[in-house]
């Protein structure tokens, strides 16, 4: 019985979903499913269907509450589909949660212009996240982030041909609307990502799953600059991604990526990336309107985090931390956060929640908004006061409030 709830988790009817939730959660309330012990680990980059992943938004928020993350944060490419799937899985099963978006930015008439910043397959564009949008925001991300899902599915099928022409040697060749849309969650406002692509090249070799997702990795690494187009018409400028955070009332973040050696998740080549120029990069982000910085401790050597870590304590910016998910060979936590020199990054994932909670009501009370500035001029008071009003909101939430 559990297990068949558990498959229902990635039905492909939100409700179904839901309510398959809903029962797992009552089973644990009447002892049939070990509640897990709840850790002090925090996840804010948490992937879905809605961009590549294996899991729906409410099995995001199942296994975020079976691993006891003590926040969980649902974080897709160019989509904001998931989001209010996740917020009411995560009331459901007692896990809270934050919601926000990744995309890719232009940096185009920049001083980074023509380098390579944390974007494996194309300079002048970063990886930037936005963090602790308020619910009553999500539909004007929405808005934001349509045309440009429209715009990557011109370049995903240019893709595709460049990739059927490799093919075409050995008698195979992928049909964009048959083998990769039908993979996304398109139609319910999801995005379409080169691993939709190369997901569906592994299945025409495999049907087995951990192969797929071993041939994934290596076509991510060795295969994509063969049929890699430039992204151009779906990049949203720097500056524009940096004004979109103000009027939500959330928190624009540049994703730390680091210079790869060996890959942890057997998708990058060794190469280099911002570190090299990591100073000037900060300085400039914290002129251009950056609040935050984020990065992932897995991916990352002691030397990489003390370093990004210190370079965000000298520039005043929140440092959150997420374990990019988007496959079934990843935990949903990372053990390296349990020592002391992490602790910080739990009380910025509570810090996400009591923005959302408080810019919901009122948009001049985000906690980067002119009034929280004045009020807690250090960011360190700022962030406690943000984290105290996460938890309280989640208790209310908890009470019926």
């Amino acid at each position: 019985m559990i297990e068949k709830l558990v498959e229902l988790l990635n039905s492909h009817e939100p409700g179904e979903r839901l309510e398959a939730l809903t029962a797992l959660a009552r089973a644990s309330a009447q002892g049939l499913i070990e509640r897990p012990s709840r850790r002090e680990y925090v996840n804010n980059h948490i992937h879905t269907t809605y961009s590549f992943s294996p899991y729906s938004p409410s099995k995001a928020a199942y296994l975020a509450w079976a691993s006891g993350l003590a926040v969980a944060g649902i974080m897709d490419h160019d989509s904001v589909g998931g989001t209010e799937e996740f917020i009411e899985a995560g009331q459901i099963i007692g896990v809270p949660v934050t919601v926000g978006f990744e995309c890719r930015c232009s940096f185009t008439s920049t001083p980074f212009e023509g380098r390579r910043l944390n974007n494996p397959d194309q300079e002048s564009v970063a990886y930037m996240v936005m963090h602790a949008i308020p619910r009553r925001m999500l539909g004007e991300a929405e808005r934001f982030l349509a045309p440009f899902r429209e715009k990557r599915n011109i370049r995903n099928r240019k893709m595709v041909n460049n990739l059927n022409q490799l093919l075409a040697p050995y008698g195979l060749s992928l049909d964009f609307e048959r083998d990769i849309l039908p993979l996304s969650l398109h139609a319910f406002g999801g995005s379409v990502t080169e691993r939709h692509i190369l997901y569906a090249l592994a299945s025409a070799f495999t049907d087995n799953e951990l192969h797929r997702q071993f041939l994934l990795g290596q076509f991510k690494s060795q295969l994509i600059g063969s049929i890699y187009v430039d992204a151009t018409d779906e990049l949203t400028h720097i500056s524009e991604f940096i004004a979109l955070g103000e009027k939500l009332g959330a928190i624009p973040a540049y994703a730390y990526l680091g210079d790869v050696g060996v890959s942890t998740t057997g998708d990058k080549k060794p190469q280099a990336f911002e570190d090299s120029f990591l100073e000037e990069l900060m300085a400039y982000l914290k002129q251009a309107g950056i609040r935050a910085v984020t990065y992932m401790p897995a991916r990352n050597t002691a030397d990489q985090l003390r370093r990004v870590m210190s370079l965000c304590e000298e520039y005043g910016f929140l440092q959150i931390s997420g374990e990019d998910i988007n496959s079934s060979t990843q935990e949903f936590f990372c053990k390296k956060t349990e020592a002391r020199e992490f602790r910080h990054l739990i009380d910025s994932a509570w810090a996400l929640i009591g923005n959302e909670a408080a810019a919901s009501q009122d948009l001049g009370m985000a906690m980067f908004s002119p009034k929280s500035q004045a009020e807690f001029p250090s960011l360190g008071s700022r962030i406690k006061h943000f984290a105290d009003l996460g938890k309280s909101s989640i208790g209310k939430q908890a009470r019926g409030g």
